[in-house]
């Protein structure tokens, strides 16, 4: 008999087990079908936010149970898509910035503690189902004289394409807002990584994308007009429309316009939480993808704008989360995929 009830506990143990393996299993990759998002062969509704600090915030990686959590808070808003940037080493100050808040050393090698704060996001954003997308370099930091050489660079951008294999559940975005050398980098990743979705961010606000990069991306995720073009929540659907048309692959509305200081693109004079809802449900119906820009990041902790936390919380602002309760209403609004 105890023989017998030791052969039945390790039996259900490896069944355990089991389960738990099968629950644990990554999604496949992202993917690309006509101007649509698939995933595991479902369209994959695409709905995103910036949080270019996530991986210097101390507060989302406290652990990973905690970064779940805010997780969780973010996909009942509707986000199934964080926007992060590699370098947040600029020299404005912004919230968790500083010139440590970079991914590479300045040979193109990467700073170990920081790419396992990567991983680690990256295998919890995969078991929730979200995907990330990655900016490599930033603007910022490049007008801040803070660059890597042509060959660091090329080292950065082959060496962060192999460290992040395993994980599919990543788009690479070159830059956020600046096209340099986008073609050469996009053919490292290819050679390494044939699979791995490439974007490029290419320029500040209004500028689409140059024709040589637009039909090499894998799809398009330009900043879109903001509030100088005047009534941009119809000037954006426009310019997404032109894109999605003339390209016919993927387009995202990415850090549209928004509420926030003017000293970072914002307003000049102030904004509506409609503006931007009216401005996401045109893209939508358009068939173009949103990435939504909480104004937090400019301005620093202490703001009214900033929660104590860093994080680009749904709840913490009534003007964001009016955005954000429209985003989570993704499902009634998005037309479906055909």
């Amino acid at each position: 008999m105890t023989h017998f009830l030791l052969r039945l506990a390790f039996t259900l143990s490896l069944f355990r087990s089991f389960t738990l393996s099968l629950c644990a299993q990554p999604y496949g990759d992202l993917t690309i079908q006509g101007t649509n998002f698939y995933r595991d062969g479902r369209p994959f509704p695409f709905t995103g936010v910036s949080f270019f600090n996530a991986i210097y915030n101390p507060t989302f990686n406290k652990s990973s149970a905690d970064r779940k959590q805010w997780l969780a808070k973010f996909q009942k808003y509707g986000i199934n898509v964080l926007r992060i940037w590699c370098q947040w080493d600029n020299k404005s100050k912004f919230v968790d910035s500083d010139l440590t808040t970079t991914l590479y050393r300045p040979d193109g090698s990467l700073q170990p503690q920081h790419l396992a704060t990567l991983k680690a996001i990256l295998t919890d954003a995969d078991q929730m189902g979200m995907v990330v997308e990655l900016a490599l370099f930033s603007q910022e930091s490049y007008y801040s004289n803070i660059r890597l050489d042509s060959l660091a660079a090329n080292r950065a951008v082959s060496t962060v394409t192999r460290e992040l294999l395993p994980h599919r559940n990543l788009t690479i975005q070159i830059w956020n807002e600046l096209s340099e050398r986008v073609i050469d980098h996009y053919k490292t990743v290819k050679a390494i990584d044939p699979s791995r979705l490439v974007t490029n961010s290419p320029g500040i606000s209004g500028i689409l994308g140059d024709r040589k990069q637009n039909e090499t991306l894998d799809y398009l995720s330009p900043h879109t007009s903001r509030q100088y073009s005047g009534r941009h929540w119809e000037v954006a659907p426009t310019e997404i429309t032109y894109l999605l048309k003339r390209y016919k692959k993927p387009v995202v509305d990415d850090e549209p316009a928004r509420n926030g200081t003017p000293a970072h693109g914002g307003p000049k004079n102030g904004s509506d939480p409609h503006d931007h809802i009216l401005q996401i449900g045109a893209v939508w119906q358009a068939g173009g993808y949103v990435i939504y820009h909480h104004d937090m990041f400019q301005t620093g902790y202490g703001s009214s704008a900033v929660p104590p936390s860093g994080i680009p919380d749904p709840e913490f602002n009534p003007y964001h989360r009016t955005v954000f309760s429209f985003l989570a209403l993704r499902d009634r609004y998005m037309p479906a995929v055909k």
